[in-house]
């Protein structure tokens, strides 16, 4: 993933020797590994995966964009170790049992939206490119963005572009979006881009004045943050012993979700129950060692690494599958 006010570049997987630094210890157990790469995209992050994994390992690929599964299934059609299934990361759950898989070894999540989404102007995701104002990352389901432009009342458009966005202007905006679509429906990327300049003539030094209601919306009409809380206890459900999840996030929304799951805070017993340590009951999972961020050298390589943030998890004995 990259920020949308940053150039186009080839599509190079964010914290790459660092994500399969932390699931290392997983992948190498003496007996067969599987692992799922749950967000496959273009399939960067699988293909390293798969190089640490031997001829008696198997690796499952996700993804929910028909594009990526079909470029996936051209990449990797040659390695019989390969599964590959288009669904959403949220359904992990199910396609583990059609699969039959009882437990698995090390699972990796790389969130957002791709750069060849970006990249591609008729998937209507970026605010530099015209084109139709989509924004699905499976375009087969779903409302598209314009549509629910069309007929999304004020408050509602407010609190996606405020609570998704954290834009700090989103009622002006609203209330510019119903003014502007009572003349005109709002279709095409530009177009809404100019309407929110036009509202916004200020922004941040660096960032494109529509990137706040750009992310808000994609991530209103793509479910982000619903996928999300629905994928963690699902992954973290379906690890083994020792086994272990990584999780790459692009924006505070989901990072803040994924620290407070790592720190399992629903497991602890409130502090106003006197229990000495060794009557608190085991935490099901513990993170593993601290945020990480990309190096300035790769930021300054790879701009789409500058907000990527890595967290990982591994499983308790006591609390796995």
């Amino acid at each position: 993933m990259r920020g949308e006010n940053e150039p186009s570049t080839a599509h190079v997987a964010v914290l790459l020797a660092e994500t399969i630094a932390v699931l290392r210890p997983a992948l190498h157990t003496g007996a067969p590994v599987r692992c799922v790469d749950a967000t496959g995209g273009r399939g960067g992050h699988s293909a390293a995966l798969l190089a640490e994994l031997g001829a008696a390992d198997t690796l499952l690929i996700l993804d929910r964009d028909p594009t990526a599964i079909a470029a996936l299934r051209a990449r990797f059609a040659q390695d019989s170790r390969v599964y590959i299934r288009q669904a959403r990361f949220s359904q992990l759950a199910g396609v583990l049992a059609t699969l039959e898989w009882e437990s698995v070894d090390a699972i990796l999540a790389d969130l957002g939206v791709s750069s060849p989404q970006l990249d591609e102007a008729g998937r209507g995701f970026s605010f530099l490119r015209d084109g139709p104002l989509d924004m699905r990352m499976d375009p087969e389901t779903d409302m598209s963005a314009a549509e629910w432009l069309a007929i999304a009342p004020q408050a509602e458009i407010t609190r996606v572009l405020r609570e998704y966005g954290e834009e700090r202007f989103a009622r002006p905006l609203a209330r510019a979006i119903l003014r502007v679509r009572e003349q005109t429906p709002i279709t095409r990327t530009l177009q809404l881009a100019d309407l929110i300049a036009e509202v916004l003539p200020r922004h941040e030094i660096g960032q494109h004045s529509a990137t706040r209601s750009f992310q808000g919306i994609r991530i209103f009409i793509n479910r982000e943050l619903e996928e999300l809380e629905a994928f963690l206890p699902q992954a973290m459900n379906a690890l083994r012993a020792g086994g272990r999840l990584a999780v790459i996030s692009f924006h505070s929304l989901e990072d803040r979700l994924v620290k407070r799951f790592f720190r399992a805070d629903d497991y602890r017993i409130s502090t106003d129950i006197p229990l000495r340590a060794s009557e608190l009951p085991p935490l099901p999972w513990q993170p593993v060692g601290k945020a990480l961020r990309a190096s300035a050298r790769e930021t300054c390589d790879n701009p789409r690494s500058r907000s990527a943030v890595l967290r990982a998890a591994e499983r308790s004995a006591r609390h796995a599958a």
